[in-house]
């Protein structure tokens, strides 16, 4: 920790301390200029200590303080002569009864649910468990051992900083590219990035790092998760860790392990979130509220267990011993409880005022829907979240499924929320693949969804459009792989999912093979491509764009090593991947059709013959009902319409621009596909060949002309209204070139 963080007890005699009663609120550790205010809430204990230490290495406390004053369930006391810098924990008494869902032992020091900061992380032992270990009674016995030598140390924080003239960005949803990363991750082997930085927050805030966010176009950052956490003591015993972070020990606590020697974690998070705003990019939060660090009845006491296990957690109603487990973690939070509603609100509201956070991405939101056992989209927590001025403004991404019964909600979430869109991931890597019967789906997910969210009155940017993401295969090995492989992981390859709908496009893992390495960069361009041009939020797994690889592990949440951190020293196939990216994004943020705030009608726009968008067989002509439900069709264009967007910018003029068309051919041949025709004067400009790596073939073609679509690839189009002459409709192709295209509609020649 920094030499600020240590606390000073310089001439101060611990039996001398004087207490005052506190109030009840704020809650936690506060300092308010002239001392720090403690206050914890539990319903059920029956007493509460305060534990001060001297150092991060002290073994024990060297003072106690029994706090005698109550209020409402909150234990508090005020301490006029504790500072910034003093480290605390909790020992809470109680009844030691599993079976009715008490777990109170006093030799467990805890950590304050509402701490600002910790100084030491877990040391794991035995005696971090509340029950003996090896017993045969497992948790009905408990132990009495202390844990104060090994348990986590929760410092009190000053809370001034120097935000100078920080300012949300806030980024319209419609413009909003996300980039989805890890603080370490990114920057542990970045080699422009201080070697002492490397892995922080102060690294991700470098120059290098953000030139590059810069130039890729992203205009948020979703970070993985920066709550501090603590590894799973399985995890540890096998030499690994929880890389990810999806273990949350401290709502309101930055991770100090992304934290330099040059500041306290709290002012090193503020200085990343400042210098990113500076830059226009947001800083989006991926939070853990669904369940916590100390797993299931076997788990360890670290905090909220010890604190008041029943309040804190959901439990089997019939059986209080145990947790209902809707995460796959051991434990689900209790939402029923109004105590547990504030400490996330409470959470949430204290990163974006105190943290200046731009938004949050809720990990398995469904389990937060949980009022009894059904998935309630109108329960407690969304509609405190409705009604909160402070948090029902910033941006809020739900991950819509948890592991439990009716958990898979895509498209069920209330009108504020975004959604991480599950189905456009499945359908988009489907067409890709070359399945069939994916057409009508693939038009739906491309156009932004309107069958999950139009219906509850929600626009296209409730739908965070993905292919990839931490949880998974990395774009280069979604076309790489047919299998996981997370032998690494020690868990003889059964962790993971099993069903990735990846193709490794003729053989599994790195291959010399110039003609499948050739096909699965031209892969990877569609996948990205397709991303971009959709409608919807897109959001890039980071690395993706440069085509980092994990090796075949798709459930690299253990890994804090090569594996997960990105390597910058890019092959020249790399390189050139990575210009071809920012090209595309550059497409999306200068095309307002791409960027539509309402979904499209599919009709003609003020009595013109053009409708705002148009499906295309390669003949030309609009796809049939039997070519939308045929099985053979891989290939299709849509066009957009830059002049019937129908929407208006921020000072209510009209917003026009170009109209662009995009050809899709999963097929494993060519197909020659007959630009459609558009109004008088205009040619279509090749924009984007991903057969070509973004280099054209041919700049310009007539409507009607045939363009050549490569086997699985993507083209996109412009439309030039300057470069052409005349408006030229289907009758004046010649005979052979609609015998071709006539061929090409009917599937003729194509499987």
């Amino acid at each position: 920790m920094p030499e600020q963080a240590v606390m000073d007890l310089n001439g101060f005699e611990g039996d001398l301390m004087r207490t005052m009663p506190g109030k009840p609120y704020p809650l936690g550790a506060s300092w308010d200029g002239k001392g720090v205010n403690f206050a914890l809430f539990s319903e059920n204990a029956e007493g509460v200590e305060l534990c001060l230490f001297n150092s991060v290495d002290a073994r024990e406390e060297f003072l106690r303080i029994r706090l005698t004053e109550q209020t409402n369930h909150v234990w508090h006391v005020y301490l006029p002569e504790a500072r910034p810098g003093w480290l605390y924990g909790y020992r809470v008494h109680g009844p030691y009864e599993p079976s009715a869902g008490h777990r109170f032992n006093p030799r467990k020091l805890l950590v304050d649910p509402y701490v600002k900061g910790v100084a030491r992380r877990v040391d794991w032992n035995d005696a971090m468990f509340g029950y003996q270990l090896g017993n045969p009674e497992e948790d009905m016995a408990r132990d009495d051992r202390d844990s104060a030598p090994f348990a986590p140390l929760g410092v009190v924080i000053d809370p001034s900083y120097q935000w100078g003239g920080d300012s949300a960005p806030r980024t319209p949803w419609a413009e909003t590219v996300i980039y989805e990363t890890h603080v370490r991750g990114m920057t542990m082997n970045h080699p422009e990035v201080p070697a002492e930085l490397r892995g922080t927050y102060a690294g991700l805030a470098s120059e290098p790092v953000v030139e590059h966010l810069l130039s890729l176009g992203v205009t948020a950052v979703e970070l993985l998760p920066v709550h501090h956490r603590a590894s799973e003591y399985q995890l540890v015993q096998k030499g690994l860790t929880d890389y990810w972070g999806y273990n949350t020990l401290a709502y309101f606590a930055p991770d100090n392990r992304y934290a330099s020697s040059t500041m306290t974690p709290v002012d090193e998070f503020k200085m990343m979130v400042r210098t990113l705003h500076d830059v226009g990019i947001e800083v989006i939060l991926d939070v853990v509220y669904n369940h916590t660090a100390e797993g299931n009845h076997l788990g360890p006491t670290l905090s909220l267990r010890g604190i008041d296990n029943s309040t804190y957690y959901r439990l089997q109603g019939d059986s209080p011993r145990y947790y209902m487990d809707y995460t796959g973690c051991g434990n689900t939070l209790n939402m029923r409880h109004p105590q547990v509603l504030q400490l996330i609100m409470d959470s949430l509201r204290y990163w974006v005022t105190e943290m200046h956070v731009d938004g949050f991405r809720f990990d398995l939101a469904s389990a937060l829907a949980r009022e009894l056992h059904e998935v309630d989209k109108l329960s407690a927590f969304f509609d405190i979240i409705q009604q909160d001025p402070v948090i029902s403004q910033v941006k809020l991404i739900a991950e819509p499924w948890d592991i439990g019964e009716g958990g898979y909600q895509v498209g069920n979430f209330p009108p504020l929320w975004t959604e991480w869109n599950g189905r456009y991931r499945d359908c988009i890597r489907r067409f890709w693949k070359g399945e069939g019967r994916q057409v009508a789906e693939l038009a739906t997910r491309l156009s932004g969804s309107s069958d999950l969210y139009e219906y509850a009155g929600r626009r296209p940017h409730a739908s965070i459009n993905f292919v990839t993401a931490h949880d998974g295969f990395t774009l280069k090995d979604l076309v790489s792989y047919n299998d996981k492989h997370n032998e690494d992981n020690g868990e003889e390859n059964r962790d993971g999912n099993n069903d990735n709908i990846s193709w490794n496009c003729g053989t599994e893992g790195p291959t010399n093979n110039m003609e499948i390495r050739s096909l699965r960069d031209r892969q990877m361009r569609n996948f990205m491509a397709t991303l971009l041009i959709s409608q919807g939020v897109p959001m890039i797994s980071g690395g993706d764009e440069f085509a980092r690889t994990q090796s075949g592990n798709n459930n690299a949440y253990c890994q804090d090593n090569e594996i997960t951190w990105y390597d910058w020293n890019l092959s020249p196939e790399q390189k050139s991947f990575l210009e071809f990216v920012q090209k595309i994004v550059q497409i999306r943020k200068t095309h307002p059709v791409l960027k539509r705030r309402k979904f499209f009608h599919g009709r003609k726009i003020r009595g013109s013959e053009i409708k705002d968008i148009s499906w295309f067989s390669p003949s030309g002509h609009e796809m049939t009902d039997e070519e939308w439900d045929s099985d053979f069709v891989r290939c299709l264009g849509v066009r957009l319409s830059g002049d019937a967007i129908s929407e208006v910018d921020a000072r209510g003029n009209p917003i026009v621009g170009e109209t662009l068309l995009v050809l899709l051919n999963a097929h494993y041949e060519t197909v020659p596909f007959v630009l459609p025709a558009h109004r008088k004067g205009t040619q279509w400009h090749l924009l984007a060949d991903t057969a070509e790596n973004g280099e054209s073939r041919r700049r310009s073609s007539r409507g009607g002309r045939i363009y050549s679509i490569q086997d699985r690839s993507m083209a996109i189009f412009s439309l030039n209204p300057r470069t052409a002459r005349g408006y030229l409709d289907l009758s004046e192709v010649p005979e052979s070139v609609q015998g071709e295209a006539s061929r090409a509609r009917t599937g003729e020649g194509i499987s």
